[in-house]
């Protein structure tokens, strides 16, 4: 599957909630994920535009490989997502056999995140609104698709962007923008 996405920066999620209400969007429980980031023995993850990492919400566990992203306006790119055993067994398990196989860890990114979901033309979508620690407040806007409805997942992306009053798109990652700032603090 593709993962169709566009991040922003966000300063005020009031009224955009308010517009996602209007909308029908429907609140999930507020989470906190916690994503582990590993690279990669035999090649550079942030040279590929690739990603692996274990995302722990709780005692839930997954384990998602992103590939590298597709075109200039959005974040689209391939995304498998298996999960795992629940606990902190199983994740431990999981990161330790990553060492093995000669996986580094890359950095540990923590989040708050509200999920709004909501069906437009078609389409399940997700909206989220995650304060990320260290680098900042943020609203994505997703959808997972087939390859062969790509181009309308992306317009429809762009299109509601648009009317959530959202600016210029982030295209870095979590990750790369935690980095970066880990990078500037002295």
């Amino acid at each position: 599957m593709l993962e169709v996405e566009m991040k922003f920066s966000a300063a005020d999620t009031t009224t955009l909630e308010q517009r996602l209400r209007a909308w029908g969007a429907i609140p999930e429980a507020p989470l906190r994920e916690e994503d582990h980031y590993h690279n990669a023995p035999d090649r550079d993850f942030a040279r590929t535009d690739e990603a692996l990492r274990l995302r722990r919400i709780g005692p839930t566990n997954f384990v998602t490989y992103k590939g590298p992203k597709r075109d200039a306006q959005t974040k689209t790119r391939t995304e498998v997502e298996v999960p795992l055993a629940e606990g902190d067994r199983p994740a431990g398990d999981f990161l330790q056999l990553l060492g093995h196989l000669g996986y580094r860890p890359v950095a540990i990114v923590r989040k708050h995140r509200r999920i709004y979901r909501v069906q437009r033309e078609g389409y399940p979508v997700e909206i989220c609104l995650d304060e990320v620690d260290g680098v900042g407040s943020f609203v994505e806007v997703e959808i997972v698709t087939a390859e062969e409805q790509l181009e309308p997942a992306k317009a429809l992306v762009m299109k509601l962007a648009a009317e959530l009053g959202l600016g210029a798109s982030e295209r870095r990652s979590y990750l790369e923008m935690w980095l970066t700032n880990q990078r500037s603090t002295p």
